[in-house]
C-alpha cells in the first residue's frame, strides 16, 4: 500500500464538465473528493466548454448539475474552445489550462476518476512535472519496414529542440515501447497551468498541423494529448513520476474507465459503495436526489 505524505503546498484541482456523460462523473469526483479528502484546501475548479464555432450543440452541463457541483464546493470555469471542440474533445484538457489561476500549482484529473484517499498529503513536485504510468503501449503503432519507435519519437524531440537520449529508461530494450516517455493523460500536473498549457497547445497544434515525416502513417486520433504530453513534461525539466506519487492511480485515485481494479471490487461495486458513503451526509443526500447518475461500466 502507498503511504501518503505531507506536503506543504496547497494546489488546484481541475476536471472537464460538459453535456452527456461528463457531467456526472464530474459530480463523482467532486462527491469523491468531499468524502474522501475532507482536508482539502486548495479550489476544485471544473472547466466547461462554452458555445462556439468549434461545436455544433452547446457542450454547457445542465444547470442541474451545475448546482450540485457548486454544492459540493466546486467551481465552475467556463473556456473557450480555440482549437479543439468537438472534433476533438480530448483537447479540452489543453484548452482548460488557460483559465485556470495563472501561477498557481494545479493537478489535471480526467473526469472519469475517483479520489479514494487524501489527495492533499501526496507529495506533489510541482516543479517538476509528471503524469500516469497507467497506459499501454497504444502509440505509435508500427508498420512493416517503416520507421521505428526511436526515429519516430525522436523526429518529435528533434522538431521541438529537445534532447531525445534523457527521457529514455535505459532499463528496457531499445525498440520496446517502455523504453519511451509516454504517459497516460488521466493525470498531469506542474506549478503553472498558463505555462504548461501554452507549451502543450503549441506542441500539439505543430505535432497535428506539422507532424515529423516519420508520422506521415500514424494516426493521432485519439492520441493527439498523450502523444504531445510526454514532449511538454521533458521540456519543462520533468519526467516519469517517482515512487512519492504511487498513491495516484493506487490507493488514493481511481481512474476507473482505465484502471484494473481489484479482484475484490468491480468498478460498479465500488463507485457504488463510495457514492453511497457520500450521500450518507445530509447535507449532500437531498440534491443528489435530483439527479439520476449513469452507472459506471
Amino acid at each position: 500500500m502507498a503511504k501518503a505524505q505531507n506536503t506543504s503546498q496547497d494546489f488546484n484541482i481541475v476536471i472537464v464538465g460538459q453535456s452527456g456523460r461528463l457531467q456526472y462523473e464530474a459530480v463523482m469526483f467532486a462527491a469523491s473528493l468531499r468524502h474522501s479528502d475532507p482536508d482539502f484546501k486548495g479550489r476544485l475548479f471544473v472547466a466547461e466548454p462554452q458555445p462556439g464555432p468549434k461545436w455544433s450543440k452547446d457542450p454547457r452541463m445542465t444547470d442541474d448539475v451545475r448546482a450540485l457541483l457548486e454544492h459540493l464546493g466546486a467551481k465552475i470555469l467556463p473556456f473557450e474552445s480555440r482549437h479543439f471542440g468537438q472534433d476533438y474533445p480530448y483537447g479540452n484538457k489543453i484548452e482548460a489550462l488557460a483559465a485556470l489561476p495563472k501561477g498557481e500549482p494545479f493537478v489535471f484529473f480526467d473526469s472519469d476518476t475517483l479520489i479514494t484517499g487524501p489527495l492533499s498529503k501526496v507529495a506533489f513536485d510541482f516543479d517538476h512535472p509528471a503524469a500516469s504510468m497507467r497506459r499501454e503501449g497504444t502509440w505509435p503503432e508500427l508498420e512493416l519496414y517503416g520507421p521505428g519507435y526511436s526515429e519516430t519519437w525522436k523526429s518529435l524531440y528533434d522538431r521541438f529542440g529537445l534532447d531525445f537520449d534523457s527521457s529514455l529508461d535505459t532499463s528496457q530494450p531499445d525498440e520496446y515501447w517502455e523504453r519511451y516517455l509516454y504517459f497516460n493523460a488521466g493525470w498531469f500536473y506542474y506549478r503553472c497551468p498558463h505555462k504548461f498549457g501554452a507549451r502543450f497547445t503549441e506542441y500539439a497544434l505543430e505535432i497535428r498541423d506539422n507532424a515529423p515525416e516519420p508520422l506521415v502513417c500514424q494516426e493521432l486520433d485519439p492520441w493527439l494529448d498523450q502523444v504531445a504530453l510526454p514532449l511538454v513534461i521533458h521540456s519543462l525539466g520533468g519526467g516519469r513520476p517517482g515512487p512519492e506519487l504511487d498513491g495516484l492511480d493506487g490507493d488514493i485515485t481511481c481512474h476507473y474507465r482505465v484502471q484494473r481494479w481489484s479482484r475484490k471490487f468491480g468498478p460498479v461495486v465500488k463507485v457504488d459503495r463510495l457514492m453511497r458513503k457520500t450521500i450518507q451526509n445530509d447535507e449532500t443526500k437531498e440534491p443528489f436526489s435530483r439527479i439520476q447518475s449513469p452507472r459506471c461500466a
